[in-house]
């Protein structure tokens, strides 16, 4: 009987380790940043056995983030295999750039454009051609999506609105999406690389571009699957609310939802979850 089970139990378990991906590490030279900029990548069961294309996921990191992140803390390749597996998600090429530091007061973190760090600029010309020609993925709006947590659904969210025709969705988790600035700032604190990347969520606010929006840019949004999801502890819940609420008054279509939870891991491992499959429902 003992046997029996053990064998049954083994046999549930091969399509999962049938269908595992693998992570590797990557890097490239910038010309933009004049830096070496490393990221990770998720690559599917099977990749390099063929010429198979695939369609490609950006995975942004948070604020103290690295591109480690994802993989060390949020179990991407877990998650991936067991998705793809079941048959809920679909083979995809998972890209994860590094855009920061856990030093925040003295490294520059964030993805758009600030004195000395052009990082929206490394990220569509330099970085997302080349790690789509080396891993061929993406390559057109309806194979490529746009994902990331806190500071980095922020970025996605920003970077789907600037460059609509670039990603066919945005799953912004605990999306930090506008920021307050206070007035009078010191020499002292403006030589902050933290105070730089606040100006500079501030400076891209996701609220500010859709109340800005003209009827063209409105029209353009509506082409990407937007999707918002925070936890009713978390402290950026009022602001993925707002953009919910002012994208469905334009009728720009968007997904709002409200979990148990905080911003920590637990709820950003799980919203992966979801997110993958909503990515792969989206794809063409």
């Amino acid at each position: 009987m003992k046997r029996i089970l053990t064998a049954t139990l083994l046999m549930l378990a091969l399509p999962v380790f049938s269908r595992a991906g693998n992570i590797v590490t990557d890097s490239l030279r910038s010309r933009i940043l004049d830096a070496t900029v490393p990221y990770k990548v998720y690559l599917p069961d099977g990749f390099g056995k063929g010429e198979k294309t695939y369609p490609a996921v950006y995975l942004l990191h948070g604020l103290y983030g690295t591109c480690d992140d994802w993989d060390r803390r949020g179990s991407v390749k877990l998650v991936a295999d067991e998705l793809i597996g079941s048959g809920e998600a679909i083979e995809m090429v998972i890209i994860m750039p590094n855009a920061g530091h856990p030093d925040i007061h003295h490294v520059q973190n964030g993805y758009f454009n600030v004195p000395g760090w052009r990082y929206e600029d490394f990220f569509f010309q330099e970085l997302m051609p080349a790690v789509e020609q080396k891993y061929r993925a993406g390559g057109a709006k309806g194979k490529r999506a746009v994902m990331g947590l806190s500071m980095g659904g922020g970025g996605s969210t920003v970077y789907s609105q600037r460059h609509p025709d670039c990603f066919s969705s945005c799953y912004a988790m605990s999306a930090w999406l506008d920021q307050e600035m206070d007035g009078a700032v010191s020499e002292e604190e403006k030589a902050d690389k933290y105070y730089l990347v606040r100006q500079s969520v501030h400076d891209h606010s996701t609220l500010a571009f859709i109340d800005q929006a003209d009827e063209d840019t409105l029209e353009r949004l509506r082409t990407v699957r937007w999707f918002f999801d925070c936890g009713d502890d978390d402290f950026l819940l009022g602001l993925s609310m707002h953009i919910h609420l002012k994208m469905r008054d334009k009728k720009v279509k968007s997904e709002l939802r409200v979990r148990n939870g905080a911003h920590n891991w637990e709820y950003w491992h799980l919203a992966l979850r979801e997110a993958l499959p909503f990515a792969s429902r989206n794809f063409d």
